[in-house]
């Protein structure tokens, strides 16, 4: 491995006699990490029905380790029913030690491609809300698919500057998570592309965003809330002194110190400005100390009562929507679903929600031109950002019929719904319709057991379909499909 000089001379200052060891690490294989999605089965039943030989990861509670040179996890229909998400395992330690609690409001800044989202989601069991945010909106989109995927209904998508959210969202969440663009020494390991990327844009370049982020953050962040910031680099400016420049500028904030590890490294005082002795609360991952690539970890706290929460963007989001349900002639509180019928709506959606046993609240449901949401409550004034998706999207209205989305299908367990098709994983047909192909389900269905149905793997959601007859008309969402 040639590594640029200036690396090599600042990684033997900051691991002295360590370094050979960390030089080591080079040659070893990388790790693969799976972590269980909590939002859908428990790690115990996931274990159950695990397809490959698992390997805790000791620090994180529904992480494992797989044998990436042998399986092939995002080839696999568990994968489809958003049993898991594959990632690494340290990356895995931020949304871990950040203590999301269903009910919370939650943002995470520079979301992109899901992997944190997603657990965050996940650990909020669909009460409160996720913001889920990144600038860059191809970057966004995956983003997107991976929240849905995971069955998240109550987050919003967005593609902004992290600078723009402070006007609406002010002193709005209660835990925030920065996974900051770095300049990814912690991955030389992992993508030798990301030397070349460094040697390009080095600390000097993402610090300067970093300090800006971190700073609008804060300002976003509940007196009392949490934040976490992280990066996958080693560079004391990017890590301790970017911490250390938000404690300078908001004297409201302090260090918590984070569930500890082994394997955890202190931050490194030593290395800030101001010698700042609490800096040791943070948290470096060495490759060469734990199974997983370089990363560096602070959580902190904004003291309560510290400023005032002005109620800017408190207003209802019903100025910002279209068409919502008391708008509608709705009556306030009335849950929708589980054999409700809400008044003043299409006979079509009336129809389809006879069968759901999930109770919606019927409060929270937008109607936008044809397409239907289920909101997140208590959200402000949203207009004028950009957004790839406002809460859940539960389908579109067309032509006097109503057609359930791949959300949906994601989000309902197969309990909540009435109709279900449960392939057992050994059935060829699970591969045909994650293929988008029309089936024959004569053997499951009679001639009048028409309609919408959920179908499932060994019980777990992986989309609609529409029975007429004996055969099944395929709805799994093309761009998710199973590509051969």
């Amino acid at each position: 491995m040639n590594l640029p000089k200036a690396f090599e001379e600042k990684m033997i200052g900051l691991l002295e006699e360590e370094y050979k060891e960390y030089l080591q690490c080079f040659d070893e294989a990388r790790h693969y990490g799976l972590r269980v999605n909590t939002n859908k089965i428990t790690v115990e039943d996931f274990l159950k029905i695990a397809p490959w030989p698992l390997t805790p990861i000791p620090w994180i509670k529904n992480g494992f380790y797989y044998d990436g040179e042998t399986v092939q996890p995002a080839k696999h229909p568990y994968y489809f029913a958003g049993l898991y998400y594959l990632q690494e395992p340290s990356a895995m330690t931020p949304a871990d030690r950040l203590p999301v609690e269903p009910g919370d409001r939650v943002l995470d800044v520079c979301a992109a491609p899901g992997g944190k989202a997603t657990e965050l989601g996940a650990r909020l069991k669909g009460q409160g809300v996720l913001v889920a945010n990144d600038i860059s909106n191809s970057r966004a989109k995956g983003l997107l698919k991976n929240l849905e995927l995971f069955g998240i209904s109550n987050m919003l998508v967005l593609s902004e500057e992290p600078g723009k959210l402070t006007g609406f969202f002010r002193e709005y969440f209660d835990k925030i998570l920065i996974d900051a663009p770095c300049s990814g020494e912690g991955m030389f390991r992992k993508d030798k592309k990301m030397i070349r990327a460094w040697e390009e844009h080095g600390p000097d370049f993402f610090s300067k965003i970093q300090q800006s982020i971190i700073i609008q953050a804060g300002e976003m962040l509940k007196p009392g809330g949490m934040l976490l910031y992280s990066t996958c680099t080693f560079d004391p400016l990017e890590n301790e002194r970017t911490v250390e420049y938000l404690l300078s500028k908001c004297p409201s904030f302090e260090i918590c110190p984070m569930t500890p590890f082994e394997g955890f490294s202190p931050g490194l005082p030593a290395c800030s400005e101001g010698g700042l002795k609490e800096l040791n609360q943070t948290v470096r991952i060495f490759p060469h100390k734990m199974k997983g690539e370089g990363h560096y970890l602070a959580l902190l706290k904004k003291a309560a009562g510290e400023g005032q929460d002005s109620g800017e963007g408190r207003a209802a989001i019903q100025a910002s929507r279209p068409e919502t349900l008391a708008g509608r002639g709705h009556r306030k509180g009335t849950p929708w679903g589980g054999g409700y019928n809400v008044r003043n709506l299409p006979d079509s959606l009336n129809e389809f929600f006879e069968d759901v046993a999930r109770i919606f609240e019927g409060t929270q449901l937008s109607i936008q031109g044809e397409r239907v949401y289920y909101m997140p409550e208590g959200l402000p004034a949203l207009r004028g950002l950009r957004f790839l998706r406002s809460g859940l999207l539960m389908g579109e209205l067309k032509k006097n019929r109503f057609e359930p989305s791949q959300a949906l299908a994601m989000c309902l367990k197969k309990q909540e719904y009435k109709k279900v098709l449960d392939f057992p994983l050994t059935d060829v047909r699970v591969k045909k319709y994650l293929k988008g192909e029309t089936l024959d389900v004569g053997d499951l269905v009679s001639d009048k057991e028409k309609g919408w149905y959920l179908v499932c793997v060994d019980g777990y959601s992986l989309g609609f379909g529409k029975v007429s007859g004996q055969t099944l008309k395929n709805k799994y969402l093309p761009g998710w499909r199973w590509q051969s």
